[in-house]
C-alpha cells in the first residue's frame, strides 16, 4: 500500500494511473501536480486526487511513491527540478515512451544524491489527450515495459513492478537501449509511417481524402496524434528510429519492386510470408 503517491502530471496516462490506483485502493493519499490547478480541478472533482498543486515541492513532500507522467522532454526536466526535493525512501517511476535519456539523467543526478529511480513505460493510450480521455481501465491487459539498470536496487523494481500490476497491467524488463530498439520498431515508426501515408495521400490526390473510409482512418488513427508530443519522441528516439525506418524503406523498396515487375507468384509469396507474420502476433 503507497501512502502518498504524487502523479505528477494529470493528463491521459497520470489521470489513468490517478483513477486506478483509487479504483484498487493502493494509495492512502493521491496528490496531483500540474503547471495550472484548474485544469486539476475535474481530477479533484472526480474523486480521483486528494488534492492539487502547482507547487513541484509541495507535491512532493511526504510522497512515498513518484509518477512522473509528462512528454519525455518533460520528464528529464522534472527530473532535474525534482530531485533535490524528493523524499530520500520514496521509489521514483516514469511513463516516458523513449527511455536511455531519461534513465542516464536519473542516474546523474542519484550520484549527487541517492534516490530509487526505475523507469517504465505503459504500452498503453490513445491518438488523444487530456485528462477527460483518462481512465481507471486503461491498464487492464495492457503491457507495461519497466527498465532498469545494473545499477537499479532490486527493492525498487520489485516495487515499481508490483504497482504496474496492481493497476492490472503485464509487466515485461528490457533494458533501456533494447526498449528504445523495439519501441522504435513497433511504436515510434508505424507512427511516422501513418503520419507520411496521411502527408502522401494529401499531396498526390487530396480528393481522395473525402472518399476515405474504415480501411484508411484505421490505418492512419495514430497520425491525429499530438505534434508536439511526437515530436519530441521521435528526437529523442532519433538512432533507434532512424534504424528502424532504414529497415522499414527496404521493405517497402522490394514490395515496389515486385509491383513493377508484375509476377504475380513472388508478389503472393511475399504477401503470404507477411500475412503469416501479423498472424502471429497475439
Amino acid at each position: 500500500m503507497t501512502r502518498r503517491l504524487a502523479v505528477i502530471g494529470v493528463g491521459l496516462l497520470g489521470g489513468s494511473v490517478a483513477k486506478a490506483a483509487r479504483a484498487q485502493r493502493i494509495a492512502h493519499e493521491i496528490v496531483g501536480v500540474g503547471r495550472d490547478v484548474s485544469r486539476l480541478q475535474a481530477a479533484l472533482s472526480d474523486g480521483a486526487i486528494d488534492h492539487a498543486t502547482s507547487d513541484l515541492a509541495e507535491g512532493l513532500r511526504g510522497a512515498d511513491f513518484v509518477l512522473l507522467a509528462a512528454p519525455v522532454l518533460a520528464i528529464e526536466d522534472l527530473l532535474e527540478r525534482a530531485w533535490e526535493a524528493i523524499p530520500a525512501d520514496a521509489i521514483v517511476t516514469d511513463v516516458g515512451s523513449s527511455k536511455s535519456a531519461i534513465v542516464r539523467k536519473a542516474e546523474s543526478l542519484a550520484r549527487r544524491r541517492p534516490v530509487a529511480f526505475v523507469g517504465s513505460h505503459p504500452m498503453a493510450g490513445s491518438e488523444k489527450a487530456g485528462y477527460g480521455v483518462s481512465r481507471a481501465d486503461l491498464f487492464h491487459g495492457a503491457l507495461v515495459v519497466v527498465t532498469p539498470t545494473d545499477a537499479s536496487a532490486a527493492g525498487a523494481v520489485k516495487t515499481v513492478t508490483a504497482f504496474w500490476e496492481h493497476l492490472g497491467a503485464r509487466v515485461t524488463t528490457l533494458d533501456p537501449a533494447t526498449h528504445d530498439a523495439a519501441v522504435a520498431a513497433i511504436s515510434h515508426l508505424p507512427h511516422l509511417v501513418a503520419c507520411a501515408l496521411v502527408d502522401g495521400v494529401s499531396r498526390a490526390t487530396p480528393e481522395a481524402l473525402a472518399v476515405a473510409a474504415r480501411g484508411f482512418k484505421d490505418t492512419t488513427r495514430i497520425a491525429a496524434g499530438d505534434p508536439t508530443m511526437w515530436q519530441e519522441i521521435f528526437l529523442t528516439n532519433r538512432p533507434a528510429l532512424v534504424e528502424s525506418l532504414a529497415a522499414f524503406r527496404r521493405a517497402l523498396d522490394d514490395l515496389e519492386r515486385l509491383i513493377e515487375q508484375g509476377n504475380p507468384d513472388a508478389l503472393h509469396a511475399a504477401l503470404a510470408r507477411i500475412k503469416a507474420v501479423r498472424d502471429g502476433l497475439s
